[in-house]
């Protein structure tokens, strides 16, 4: 079973993507370093709420969406 952190990594990467960002961009809408933001990507970094609401509303999506429930 994959852990959440990962789940919604992947999913993060997927929504930024979509929104045709690149991490850099992302980060700095967040305040954040590239290098921080990669390990939200990849798992490493567990968010908190505060980044899961900034990130979904940049993003244009849903807690739902990001935590992957249908």
């Amino acid at each position: 079973m994959q852990s959440i952190a990962k789940q919604v990594g992947e999913n993060l990467k997927t929504a930024r993507k979509a929104k045709g960002l690149t991490q850099a961009e992302l980060a700095k809408a967040i305040h954040k370093y590239q290098s921080d933001y990669s390990e939200y990507e990849t798992g490493k970094i567990q968010l908190d709420y505060e980044k899961i609401v900034l990130l979904c509303r940049i993003l244009e999506i849903t807690p739902n969406e990001l935590f992957g429930f249908d």
